[in-house]
């Protein structure tokens, strides 16, 4: 069984509206199985395979004028040359919809895109499965389970164990994607600094502490962010400070993009997870990856911020909608405790803020104008986001 992508009516709707669409996002997203069971009257070529990427590069113009308006390229950044082609053809051409651009290398394939077909190609995303896409046909309730499985289309379709499945990912995303950079010369450190950056999930980032800690410079652990953010493995959470004038921590938080792969590096189990000393900053970054993933597959760019002032008192996710603030806590606890309230209750009250508790317990309810959801009723607080 397929199960429809959230992102799918928004890939239509843009496919009407630019010459070119591009998918990007980590390998095993689903990127291909979504293109090919939604796209099925487009022409699919795969330049991971040398016959395709020999047939268009021998005569790349003459190859798009007789492939007709309609043709997915995966793993397009395979064949940089063919970007100037589209951008001639989809120009002379001047319809919408014409070309589907996919890859797992989104640093290539991006870079390329920016070079050529910068205006006439809308870029999107696609990530593991989100909550809602599957909500109705997986068990959500073992919270524990959730966190070592992650939400990885093969590992849930296939029912494979997470012990199986993340370390092969993860060796395959630093031989086949981080080797072809030549910033990165020394696999086994880039190995030892991924680990450390899942050591610190929830924290806020100390770019000195972590490259001593790797024995690399700091402009090296730049660069490795870096391609760890633009090959969607961690996201780097900034900081809210606009309309506060109080001295803020201006250095952004770690967290994973999924928590199975977060669950492998920091090597537990699923009997580990809940007396792990990471315990709640797995659950943070649970809830925080469902909202990037509900962002992104909704075809906008996430709002999301954290708040802390110098004084130490934090708020773990801030969102902006439109006019609208929410200001979010999250606690891993299942028994309720009046103190998950005292760092939202700081926060400023305005009319246009709505703060809100998700924890790991029973209820949902409202409490002094705070509104708790419990982790299995979390997708009722995405629904407005």
């Amino acid at each position: 069984m397929i199960l429809e992508r959230a992102i799918t009516g928004h890939l239509k709707k843009m496919l009407q509206q630019f010459p070119v669409l591009s998918l990007t996002g980590p390998r095993q997203s689903g990127k291909t199985t979504l293109l090919r069971s939604v796209f099925q009257d487009y022409k699919y070529y795969n330049l991971e395979r040398i016959d395709h990427r020999q047939m268009i590069s021998a005569d790349p113009h003459g190859f798009l004028s007789n492939a007709g308006p309609h043709v997915i390229f995966d793993e397009a950044q395979r064949l940089p040359e063919l970007f100037s082609y589209i951008q001639v053809v989809s120009d002379e051409r001047n319809t919408n919809g014409q070309y589907i651009l996919s890859g797992s290398q989104s640093f290539l394939l991006n870079s390329h895109i920016s070079q050529s077909l910068a205006g006439r190609v809308h870029v999107n995303n696609l990530f593991p499965f989100d909550y809602s896409e599957i909500k109705d046909f997986s068990d959500l309730s073992d919270l524990e389970t959730v966190i070592i499985n992650g939400y990885y289309p093969r590992l849930i379709a296939q029912n494979i164990e997470p012990n199986d499945f993340y370390p092969s990912y993860l060796q395959t995303y630093i031989e086949r994607d981080v080797r072809t950079l030549k910033s990165v010369e020394n696999l086994s450190s880039f190995t030892r600094f991924l680990s450390l950056c899942a050591g610190r999930v929830g924290q806020v980032l100390n770019l000195t502490s972590l490259a001593s800690d790797t024995g690399i410079s700091i402009n090296t652990a730049k660069s490795w962010l870096s391609l760890l953010e633009s090959s969607y493995i961690l996201y780097l959470l900034q900081p809210y400070y606009k309309n506060y004038n109080k001295r803020l921590i201006k250095s952004p938080k770690i967290y994973f993009y999924d928590t199975g792969v977060l669950s492998s590096l920091l090597r537990i189990t699923k009997e580990q997870v809940h007396s792990h000393y990471l315990y709640g900053s797995l659950f943070e970054n649970l809830v925080i990856s469902e909202i990037i993933k509900k962002a992104v597959h909704s075809g906008h760019q996430p709002s999301i911020y954290y708040w802390r002032e110098s004084n130490g008192i934090e708020i773990d996710c801030l969102i902006e909608k439109g006019n609208r603030l929410y200001v979010v806590e999250m606690k891993a606890g299942q028994t309720f405790n009046s103190d998950y309230f005292k760092n939202l209750k700081k926060f400023p009250d305005e009319s246009n803020i709505e703060k809100i508790l998700i924890y790991n317990g029973q209820e949902t309810t409202n409490i002094s104008g705070i509104s708790i959801y419990n982790w299995l009723s979390f997708s009722e607080f995405l629904d407005r986001l």
